[in-house]
């Protein structure tokens, strides 16, 4: 099925968005692993290989409406020095991405394509409920117990 351009422009774009968070998340990631950290660590991996699930659904779509997805395309990162910066920069990403995602609904719906629509939508829940969520807490818990508690917390395997 012969997708429109400004469709497939559009899922590229968010695609180098998925793409980006996941190699942020992945050396957020790799950096907790290093410090000790085993909780953020695991969490954080695990925000990458949701970026990558994001980055796989936008692909199928892509090539479903016989596009060229550009997996070579990213946007910069912004890797923090310490936790808290690392936490507020992925807030700041996740942002972005809700805004430029909440922009491809709209134009899915001038456009009727629904079913790109439903996707965006699906992307949207995950971004919104689930990371963004997520990481408003980890910063709020930094507000109330102070970064060296909230450290210490972190610490501790997840398993």
């Amino acid at each position: 099925m012969k997708g429109q351009q400004a469709i497939l422009d559009l899922l590229n774009r968010l695609l180098a968005n998925e793409l980006s968070a996941m190699d942020q998340y992945f050396v957020h990631a790799c950096m907790y692993q290093d410090w000790g950290l085993d909780a953020l660590h695991q969490r954080i991996e695990h925000e990458s290989l949701d970026e990558r699930q994001h980055a796989s659904k936008l692909i199928e779509r892509i090539l479903f409406l016989e596009g060229k997805p550009n997996v070579a395309a990213r946007n910069g990162l912004a890797i923090g020095a310490d936790c808290q910066q690392m936490l507020a920069n992925d807030l700041a990403y996740e942002c972005q991405v809700a805004t430029e995602l909440r922009a491809g609904i709209q134009l899915c719906e001038q456009l009727q394509d629904y079913p790109t629509r439903e996707l965006l939508v699906w992307l949207l829940e995950e971004t919104e409920a689930d990371h963004m969520h997520w990481l408003e807490q980890q910063l709020g818990l930094i507000a109330k117990v102070g970064l060296e508690n909230y450290l210490q917390s972190q610490i501790r395997s997840a398993t």
